[in-house]
């Protein structure tokens, strides 16, 4: 595995390096050993997968509250998104900026995304299967968000939105 930083302090794209032969492939995708080498969280006790039906669906922008803040790794299976990130750390250095990367069952990139990071994305393809690897346990009290088209992220959606959440809708402007 290849570890990208991103201009996000501390997000890294993780670029498995697929072993090819006739058969097909084989990627490892995570390794305890190279994360903890490159400083990066090794505890993932909660595994999601998301299933979009539609191009131009947004899921996000989500984030836990601390102190359940999670780390995610997250990886598409099939199809393709648009992954975005937003710094909401106060003490960052890139506090309210945001990146975004395409991730695609063809690329195999995978995201690392720190605790106090909004994410979200928008899917690029119908029937796209998205996959996390959460460092915490879901806390519904925590669970809250930041609106997709906040001003004060400048996020430039790739598509028009054709799905998305009522909840993600009614976010609030973001206060600092």
């Amino acid at each position: 595995m290849r570890f990208e930083v991103t201009t996000l302090d501390g997000a890294v794209l993780v670029h498995p390096e697929p072993m090819r032969d006739d058969r097909g492939s084989f990627m490892r995708t995570f390794c305890v050993n190279e994360f903890r080498a490159h400083g990066l969280e090794t505890e993932f006790p909660q595994h999601s997968v998301s299933h979009s039906l539609r191009k131009g669906t947004v899921r996000g922008m989500h984030f836990q509250r601390a102190p359940h803040g999670e780390v995610k790794l997250v990886r598409c299976l099939g199809g393709s998104i648009w992954d975005v990130i937003v710094d909401l750390r106060p003490e960052s250095s890139t506090f309210r900026k945001s990146a975004g990367f395409e991730l695609s069952g063809e690329n195999g990139l995978q995201l690392y995304i720190p605790k106090g990071f909004a994410h979200g994305f928008q899917t690029l393809r119908d029937d796209t299967r998205v996959n996390y690897l959460i460092s915490e346990f879901y806390a519904p009290a925590a669970a809250s968000g930041v609106r997709y088209n906040d001003p004060a992220f400048r996020i430039d959606w790739p598509l028009p939105i054709t799905t998305i959440a009522e909840k993600d809708l009614l976010w609030p402007d973001f206060a600092a």
